[in-house]
Parts: structure tokens; sequence; C-alpha cells
């Protein structure tokens, strides 16, 4: 085989083989073939798309180009949940523990922010001490004490996906759907799980915006899993206006410790009790999904995924008191409130814009290499159909920085806007697909 031809031929349209996909992605991974034939063969697949067999195929050769972990010497089954990415969508510090004190094994590895969505990891590492960089061993050794750890991305998992993405970062294939689900799938099942509950989010803050978007990549990524021994469900979920009230890392670890508590956001603790359910599910610890959401309402009414979560806290090096007092997380020195323009509702929101200006505050990135002021965020006090009176504020910002602060109103003054009539909400889940 030679790369030149396997590009020519995805160029004409042609559906390649397992073999030759599996040839071309290992040569890569292993620095054989050029970046530029690589490019020209992204570019392809851009236009060409690629079939169901061919994208199980691609998600097979980048899940096995380097370590896979193999936690079959574990007890129980295994599960993990993903999401899309969203603003203020922090629901797997909830779940995670909450399926781990059900019974089931979650080995979670998450990842940062990306361009206007939080990052697990970054909410994770405002716990002072918290450790998410772990050795295999170490991950495995955890698993097997607790049931549960939330770890980034190992240096040899999946190197294929690294280098593929770089690529497609600098040569505008990152929206490719075959692409995306394969990137999406192979460092999943590189956990080497039994199940897989996924929540593709959909709406202005969602990279996949319309609900024909989210469908289609839901039920490439649900073909994929199910192709490969894994079974999968995917929830597709509004990203209309941000999850919960909070938006930035340590705000975000605060409001996930009430959700813990039984208190919270409604939206909030909704949608984790959704995707525990379906999570317990697919783990075959239920039959059903309410008998899933009651295992859910148990582990939360008895403390029983609170304390889960402090073990992890304990065990990845962090500071386990900041679940029973809060200000010891990062604090702002500055606050500031966003007063309602004029009385009426709280419209539609652009949740792109909200998530640029939490980042501008200091909770994202510049550039790949900056560093996150953990205690920059948002707190809204309002959602989409609340009434406001002139001058009530909206949201609360919480920052180090005026200069980032003067950055950031300016975005939310697009952001938000108050309308006269109240508008209808939004469904939260709107679809389940397995």
């Amino acid at each position: 085989m030679r790369a030149v031809d396997l590009l020519k031929k995805k160029r004409d349209g042609l559906e390649l083989s397992r073999d030759e996909i599996r040839f071309w992605v290992h040569r890569f991974s292993r620095g054989l073939v050029p970046d530029y034939q690589v490019s020209a063969f992204l570019m392809a697949v851009y236009f060409r798309g690629m079939s169901g067999p061919e994208t199980v195929a691609l998600t097979e050769a980048m899940q096995t180009s380097g370590a896979l972990l193999d936690l079959t010497d574990l007890p129980g089954r295994k599960v993990d949940k993903h999401s899309t990415g969203g603003v203020g969508d922090k629901t797997s510090l909830v779940v995670a523990p909450a399926v781990a004190a059900g019974g089931l094994t979650v080995p979670m590895i998450s990842g940062r922010a990306l361009a206007h969505t939080g990052g697990t990891l970054d909410k994770l590492e405002s716990i002072p001490g918290f450790q998410v960089r772990l050795g295999r061993e170490r991950f495995k050794e955890i698993l097997r004490d607790i049931g549960v750890a939330l770890i980034g991305q190992t240096d040899d998992l999946v190197p294929a996906d690294r280098k593929l993405y770089a690529l497609r970062d600098v040569t505008a294939t990152v929206d490719s759907l075959p692409l995306i689900a394969s990137s999406i799938m192979s460092k999943k099942l590189a956990e080497g799980i039994d199940g897989l509950v996924l929540d593709v989010k959909t709406g202005s803050g969602a990279f996949a915006r319309s609900g024909e978007q989210a469908e289609a990549l839901a039920r490439a990524m649900v073909e994929i899993g199910n192709a490969c021994r894994c079974r999968t469900v995917a929830l597709i979920t509004g990203m209309d206006q941000p999850l919960g009230e909070c938006v930035g890392n340590s705000l975000e670890v605060e409001e996930c410790v009430e959700v813990l508590r039984g208190r919270g956001p409604e939206d909030l603790r909704r949608l984790c009790e959704e995707l525990a359910a379906h999570c317990f599910r697919v783990g075959q610890a239920v039959t059903g999904l309410d008998a899933g959401r009651e295992l859910y309402r148990k582990m939360i009414a008895e403390g029983r995924a609170l304390d889960k979560f402090r073990e992890v806290v304990r065990l990845q090096g962090g500071d386990p008191a900041v679940l029973d007092d809060c200000s010891r997380l990062p604090q702002a020195r500055h606050r500031r409130e966003i007063p309602a323009p004029r009385a009426g509702f709280l419209g539609a929101m652009d949740t792109e814009k909200i998530g640029w200006a939490v980042g501008r505050l200091g909770a994202g990135r510049d550039t790949v290499d900056s560093s996150v002021d953990h205690a920059a965020g948002m707190r809204l006090h309002k959602k989409t159909g609340d009434s406001v009176a002139a001058g009530e504020p909206v949201c609360t910002l919480y920052y180090n920085s005026e200069e980032r602060c003067a950055a950031a109103c300016r975005l939310l003054s697009e952001a938000l806007e108050v309308a006269d009539e109240p508008l209808p909400l939004p469904a939260l889940i709107r679809r389940v697909i397995e």
C-alpha cells in the first residue's frame, strides 16, 4: 500500500477498507506519513465524508495507535460518561462519584477547556492539590480502591488522535462529523469500558448548534460504540443557556458540592439524575431507567455520592476539607453585578458569548500555554423566561483583573437581552438515541 493511493481513493469518493485505514493511521502515528499528505486526506474526508464502517475502522485504528487500558482484572462493569462540551456543564463531578457509589467502576478520562466551553480537568484543579496527571498503574490502584478516578489523557493513550487533531485545527477540518465522532470515541473506547453514556449538546452554546447536527453526531457515536462492543447511549440535551447557575472553575465545583448534598439548581440536578440513571442501566446495575433514577437519588440522599467524591479528592492529592468549607477554594478579589437595562423578561441567551466572556475573565485560556484563573467566573441570578426589574442584577462576575472584567462586560452586553414577553423554555433533554 502507498499513502498516495489511499489519498486518491478517498478523494474520488471511494470507500476505504478496514486494513487500508489501519495502515494509514498507524503509519501516520509513527511519523511515516508526512503532514502534507495527512492534511490532504483530512480535507478529502471533510468533503467526501466516511461511511459507517469507515468511521468505525478509523476509530479502532486510532484507539489501537497507542497503549490500551486493561481493566479486566477489576471487578464489576466499567462505564463512563462524556459530554461534547458546554457552558457551565459540570455534570461529571456529580455523575462519576454517584455512579461509583452505586456499585459501578468509572474510569473517567476528561479534557480541558476548549474554545468557549469549560473543561473537567480545570474544574478539578481548582481544588487545592488535586492531581489529574496520574500514571496508568496509579489510575488502576484508585479504581480498585474506590471504583472511580478522574484524570487527563496519558501521553501513550491514543497518540494518533492528538496528532490528527493538531492538523485538523490548522486545516479547517475540525467540524467534520466522522472526524469528531472517531476522535471522541477512540479515547473513550481505549479506557476499556463496557458502557458509555454520551451527552450531546445542541443550541447556542454547543459545537453542534442545530438539532440535526447533534442527532447526526449522536447516531454516529452510538453506532461506533455498539460496533466496538461497548453498550452506548446518547442524550441530546439543550445548551441554549448555561447549565446551572455558575460558570467558572471553583464556582462550578462549589455548585457540584451543593448538588451532591441534594440541593442546587433544578436543571443541573435533573440532568445529573438522567445521566446517572442511563449509566446504571448500560452498566447493568439496574434493568430500567426508573430504577436507575431511584438508585441515584438514594446515593445523593444517603450522602454516599458526596463521600465518594471526598475519597476521589483525597486519593488524588486534593484537600477534602473544601467539600465541607468551599471558602477554601480559590476566591476572586472583586465582584461586579450586571444589572438589567430595563424591566421585562430575560430573553434568549447567546451562550457561546457567555462562555467567551467567562474565558476573558480568566477562567479559560488565551493560548495553549496560558494559565487559568480558577477563581474567575460568573453566577447567573436569572435564566431565560425569568422576570427582571430595571436595575436588578442579572448576574455577578467574579474576577481579579479590571481589564479582563471590562472585556467580559462588553461580550455580556451582546449575550444577554431583556424581552417584553417571557420566552418558552426549550426542553433540557431533547432525545435519547441508542
